[in-house]
């Protein structure tokens, strides 16, 4: 009888599986584009970095395996590397939240005009975080002699008697990076908080006047949020990802190296040993760390989204 039951098990699971592809095979195949672009050019280059970092690889001679060699000096021997760590961590647990709810404020506010003003601060507010020329702006701001902006106003105002050099202090690196970062923030987050307000149901606020909300500030917690789900865990997703991946900024405005290091971060890490010294093995153990800390921040934030009803 056991003999006689598994082929019967064999086809219905054919069967089922038969009839999903068939009821949804037009979503499967609008899905395989993306899906095979996705394996190709994300999940290939990740599990191969991954392979790449247990080895001594300069792009020039074949692959040596070392084991965990890679791993070991970064945490014991590269001081530069713990460096890169600390102001990585300490950057995105300043911009991120920051930057997250800077992006769902604007988003809130701009959402209540006019559909052309609406439009028009959308791109003004979108526009630094597509902008390739934004680090000059911000170059000439803190330019390090008397005709930057902030040295011309500080002077003109008597709080400083001569230019401040900027980029050459450690102390001042971090605080203009941190403004850099918010102020480039408002990008996909943005955007996709802004669709999300958009497609609120407007009957949910109608419903809620009916059953006792009574301010704008209760049909933001009891509507707004809980129907932006899908839209906050995805900024949420993104804003820590580019507050962990910052690199640009650094090298752009505090130069590279930056002075004392003040404005390494993990990605301008990989970026020296990568692309200047060519030494893949360790640069793809650097990525490969960076990623597990992009993933593990990821769960622990979303888990708390949840938990808080988002």
């Amino acid at each position: 009888m056991q003999t006689s039951r598994k082929p019967i098990a064999r086809t219905r699971g054919e069967t089922s599986i038969a009839n999903v592809w068939k009821k949804h095979k037009e979503k499967y195949l609008l899905l395989l584009p993306f899906s095979v672009i996705f394996v190709v050019f994300t999940v290939i280059p990740v599990m191969t970095s991954i392979v790449i970092s247990f080895t001594s690889f300069n792009m020039l001679e074949l692959p040596k395996f070392v084991g965990f060699g890679n791993y070991i000096n970064l945490i014991v021997n590269d001081d530069i590397f713990l460096i890169a760590v600390k102001n990585t961590l300490f950057f995105a647990l300043i911009t991120g939240p920051v930057s997250y709810i800077m992006c769902f404020v604007f988003s809130w506010l701009i959402n209540e005009l006019t559909p052309k003003v609406r439009a028009v601060m959308t791109l003004v507010f979108y526009a630094p975080s597509i902008s390739g020329n934004a680090y000059l702006i911000w170059k000439l701001i803190f330019s390090s002699d008397m005709y930057g902006y902030a040295n011309a106003w500080l002077l003109r105002l008597g709080f400083i008697s001569e230019p401040i050099l900027w980029f050459d202090k450690k102390e001042y690196v971090f605080p203009i990076l941190i403004l850099v970062q918010l102020w480039l923030s408002l990008g996909v987050s943005f955007l996709a908080f802004i669709a999300g307000l958009q497609n609120v149901d407007r009957t949910l606020y109608e419903a809620g006047q009916i059953d006792g909300i009574r301010n704008r500030w209760q049909e933001l917690w009891f509507i707004t949020l809980p129907s932006m789900k899908p839209q906050l865990l995805f900024g949420a997703v993104m804003q820590i990802t580019s507050s962990l991946s910052v690199s640009q900024i650094s090298i752009e405005l505090a130069g590279f190296p930056s002075v004392e290091y003040a404005g390494h971060t993990i990605l301008t890490h990989l970026h020296d040993y990568g692309f200047i010294r060519y030494e893949m093995g360790y640069a793809s153990a650097i990525a490969t760390v960076l990623f597990f800390i992009m993933v593990f921040t990821n769960i622990i934030v979303q888990k708390a989204l949840r938990r808080v009803g988002v």
